[in-house]
This record gives C-alpha cells, sequence and structure tokens, in this order.
C-alpha cells in the first residue's frame, strides 16, 4: 500500500532536468553573475566641422521629422559645438519669452508686459525712487533740500545735466510760482516733465509698402548685442507676416556667422554668408540682390563691432552704405545702432559718433534689465533727439519691446510709493 503511494508521487512529480541539459549562460567578461550588463552606445554619425564657403546662401533648414532612428539616417546639417551652445541659449531665450507672462503657453496681457518691465527696470528703479516715499511723504513743504536731493537722483541715474538741469529748472520754476503744493503734486509733476523729453523720440519703427526690399542697417560697437537683436527683429517682423533675409555682414568673427545663421535656421529665415575675413560690403549687396529677386520684404544686415575711435572701421560703414547704394539709391532705410544701456554717459558719446559718420534713423537700448543707468535714454533724447525703437529688457525673444515713453517713465517711477 505504502509502496503503491511513494511510486504514485514519484510519477506526479515534473522531471527536473539535468545540469548538463540545460542551456549554458553566456555571461561577458568582466560582468559579475546576477548583474545587469550595460547596453550597448548606439553609433551616431560623427558631426563634421562647419565651414563656411564664399559667397554661400544659407537657407533654412526644416526641422526633421520625428521617428525612430534607422542605421541608414545620416546628419545631412552640418554643427559645432559653438552652434549646439547657441542652440541651447535660443531655446532657453525662447522658453524664457513664452513662460515668463503668467501660466505656460497663456497669452501675454498688457498688464503682464508692464508688470515683466517694472520689475526689469527695478535696478535703475532701486536709484531712482527707492527711498523716494521717505524722501516727499511727511512733508508738508517744498524745499530747496528736497529739489536738491531730486537732482542728485537723477544724475545718479545717468540722466545726464542736460536734461537733469532742464526737469529741475521746471520744478523750481511752478514751485516758485505756488503751482506745487505738496510733494505728492512734486512727484506727479516730475512725472509729466520726464514724459515730456522721451515723447519726441518715442517713434516705433514702421515698416513701409514698398516695390524693393526695406533695408535695415545695424551697427555698434562689440558685445552691445547686435547679433541678437537682430535676430530677435526678424522673429519679430516675421510674425507681423513679412518675409526676411539677413546678412551676415560680421565677417570678423566667425562666432558671428555661426549665431546669425542658428538664428535664421530656427525661423525658417535664409541668411546670406561668406567666409571668415569676407568684404561685408560684398555680403551685404548679395543680400540685397537676393532679396530683390526673391520679393523679400525685409534685409537685415550685421555688421562688425567698431569703436567710434577707429577711423578706418567707420570708413569700412560708409562704403557699406555706398555700396548699397547701386542697388536701390535709398539704401538703407533704417540705420540702427545697438547700445549698450550700461554703457551710461559713454555711450552718449558713442552715439554722437556713430550718427555723425552714419546718419543714424533710430537706436536700439539693450541689457536695460542690468543696469542701473537706465536714465541713459533721457540723456540721448535731450542730446541727440534720436528715435528710440526699441528696448532690450532680457534674454527671451519677447523681451526686445517696441519703446513707449510713458510707459517707460511709469515703470520707471513707482506711483504706488505715494
Amino acid at each position: 500500500m505504502f509502496g503503491f503511494l511513494r511510486r504514485k508521487k514519484k510519477i506526479t512529480e515534473p522531471v527536473a532536468k539535468s545540469d548538463a541539459e540545460q542551456p549554458e549562460e553566456i555571461i561577458p567578461e568582466g560582468i559579475v553573475p546576477g548583474e545587469i550588463a550595460p547596453e550597448a552606445p548606439s553609433q551616431q554619425p560623427e558631426k563634421q566641422p562647419f565651414t563656411s564657403e564664399p559667397g554661400t546662401i544659407t537657407e533654412p533648414v526644416p526641422a526633421p521629422p520625428t521617428k525612430a532612428p534607422t542605421e541608414t539616417d545620416t546628419t545631412d546639417t552640418p554643427s559645432t559645438e559653438n552652434t549646439t551652445t547657441l542652440n541651447n541659449s535660443i531655446a532657453t531665450a525662447s522658453q524664457a519669452g513664452n513662460t515668463q507672462n503668467g501660466e505656460e503657453g497663456a497669452a501675454p496681457t498688457k498688464k503682464n508686459l508692464f508688470s515683466k518691465l517694472r520689475d526689469r527696470l527695478s535696478k535703475t528703479r532701486a536709484g531712482l525712487t527707492d527711498g523716494m516715499a521717505d524722501l516727499l511723504l511727511g512733508r508738508k513743504n517744498i524745499d530747496d533740500d528736497l529739489l536738491e536731493e531730486l537732482e542728485t537722483r537723477l544724475l545718479t541715474a545717468d540722466v545726464g545735466i542736460e536734461a537733469t538741469t532742464k526737469i529741475i529748472t521746471d520744478l523750481t520754476r511752478r514751485v516758485s510760482r505756488k503751482e506745487l503744493n505738496d510733494p505728492e503734486a512734486l512727484f506727479q509733476a516730475l512725472c509729466d516733465d520726464m514724459l515730456e523729453i522721451l515723447k519726441p523720440v518715442d517713434q516705433p519703427l514702421v515698416i513701409p509698402e514698398q516695390n524693393s526690399p526695406f533695408v535695415i542697417l545695424v551697427i555698434g560697437i562689440n558685445g552691445a548685442g547686435k547679433t541678437t537683436t537682430i535676430g530677435k527683429l526678424a522673429k519679430r517682423f516675421q510674425n507681423q507676416g513679412k518675409s526676411v533675409i539677413l546678412a551676415a555682414g560680421d565677417t570678423f568673427r566667425a562666432a558671428a556667422v555661426e549665431q546669425l545663421q542658428t538664428w535664421g535656421a530656427r525661423n525658417n529665415i535664409s541668411v546670406i554668408a561668406q567666409g571668415t575675413g569676407a568684404d561685408s560690403a560684398s555680403v551685404i549687396f548679395d543680400a540685397i540682390a537676393s532679396a530683390n529677386a526673391k520679393n523679400i520684404d525685409i534685409v537685415i544686415a550685421d555688421t562688425a563691432g567698431r569703436l567710434h575711435t577707429q577711423d578706418n572701421l567707420m570708413d569700412e560703414l560708409i562704403k557699406i552704405k555706398r555700396v548699397m547704394g547701386k542697388l536701390d539709391d535709398t539704401a538703407p532705410h533704417e540705420t540702427l545702432l545697438v547700445m549698450d544701456a550700461g554703457f551710461g554717459q559713454n555711450g552718449l558719446i558713442q552715439a554722437q559718433q556713430f550718427h555723425k559718420a552714419m546718419g543714424l534713423s533710430g537706436l536700439v537700448l539693450t541689457k536695460l534689465d542690468g543696469t542701473a543707468k537706465g536714465g541713459i535714454l533721457f540723456a540721448i533724447a535731450e542730446k541727440l533727439s534720436l528715435p528710440i525703437r526699441f528696448i532690450g529688457v532680457g534674454e527671451g525673444i519677447d523681451d526686445l519691446r517696441e519703446f513707449h515713453g510713458e510707459e517707460f517713465v511709469d515703470a520707471l517711477l513707482d506711483k504706488e510709493l505715494l
């Protein structure tokens, strides 16, 4: 009986395979049993260094379709480490412009845009209006000490001697006539006087309808932000339904050409470029000719950075203007000087010299978010009366803003203090 049960149990149990019958597990050399071997790195095509052939036109490169890579996939677009960095930088700028106005993806409202401008002018506002409440509130009368303190604050913010003198003289006159009876009225009068100085230069750039391309020549010293400004302008005009072509006229720096080509590729805009050291006037001539042939609305031409004291380089700008005239005797239709607002009164001297050599038609003040010298706009307005087309208040694409005097004064002078 028991023998029968033992035999039955033996029959129902699965027969284990012998060690000899089990397949042998192959373990790669250097891997401890029980650990997961790392995946083999995928083979990526070698990136080729960028080379710019003379007389070439860089057409916009469309974004590749999203699909799984195959062994036959190749990379046709040349790239360098610098270009990759620029791509990342521009992508960050684009994201910053899209997400810093409230909720991500939401259209920025006028209130949000003003709040952003106000925040970006905080350094200049700190020197001008911080402590203004303590200075004004609690006073029943306007005296010489108050006016003197106000004058000091204006000069510290780089408003300039001429503009400051004009403001203080007007305020003193109105006080003596009993037109201003209290500090609050004085503060409002200050806002009015500052706005009055900016009104003549509050002239946005308008692109007229014309048969030939509207040519914008962008000039300035090294580091002012010319190339970045061009990229943002191109995107701005593109959003307005205009077709744009860029001329990489800064042939002294290979990085400038690559940066402009990166902006062009991201925004589907053609860039006319030649090799490093090529004649800048020739590059810009080719760009205008190409724009004529393709019925492009706007040509934006970059140039090499130069100091206003470098006579030979200033002469080169005059040559560029002369060469443009061979295709269109009215070009350039806009000569923009890009200035770093952080230079303060030195920037005013630069503007005077560039204006003398080229006959400027407009200004772009950049990097206002990083300086306490934003008052330079008043000095420029009072001294040169040149239209201020745009101001730069950040790295985002939307941070290149059309200049409006009233908005600027409201953001600069914190009326909520009173």
